[in-house]
């Protein structure tokens, strides 16, 4: 099968392109994303898109400047379902990377579910390495749209910039 080459560029993601991302997770998620962009025009964080000419994203994720005072805090990674291991997530944590740097950090760091290897090759693959654990938890949406609080165990990963 012949390969297909796509040209991907990376934006700021706008509240217009959410209604573009039902793939990027529940309605919760999405209203989560929408809150983490009130805080771009503080400047505490910023959150980008990766897009193909069309211009619809196919991959988000933000970074925090919040969370750590002298890192940046990578979080709410995604990338669409259908194009994963492409080269897209690591595209999207490299603009990343580029936006803490400019800030002045030197550090990034992010947080792994522990059930989810895949991602945490990819971060490994990128050159994050383990620092730590918590547990992490948020509000999303069960079973027929219901609420439900998620909790779960993360490995804290780091890497100089």
């Amino acid at each position: 099968m012949p390969a297909i080459t796509l040209k991907l560029s990376v934006r700021d993601l706008t509240r217009d392109d959410l209604a573009l991302c039902g793939w990027a997770g529940p309605p919760t998620h999405l209203t989560h994303v929408a809150s983490a962009l009130g805080r771009r025009r503080t400047g505490g964080v910023d959150y980008l898109a990766v897009c193909p000419p069309s211009g619809h994203p196919v991959a988000l994720g933000g970074v925090d400047y919040a969370v750590v005072a002298d890192a940046g805090t990578l979080w709410q990674l995604t990338v669409h379902p259908a194009l994963r291991s492409c080269g897209i997530g690591s595209m999207l944590i490299h603009a990343l990377e580029r936006r803490i740097v400019a800030r002045g950090l030197r550090r990034a760091e992010l947080s792994v579910e522990e059930d989810n290897p895949r991602a945490r090759k990819l971060y490994e693959r990128l050159e994050y390495v383990p620092c730590g654990q918590r547990v992490e938890a948020w509000d999303t949406e069960g079973p027929g749209g219901s609420p439900v609080w998620y909790e779960t165990v993360c490995t804290v990963m780091r890497k100089d910039l």
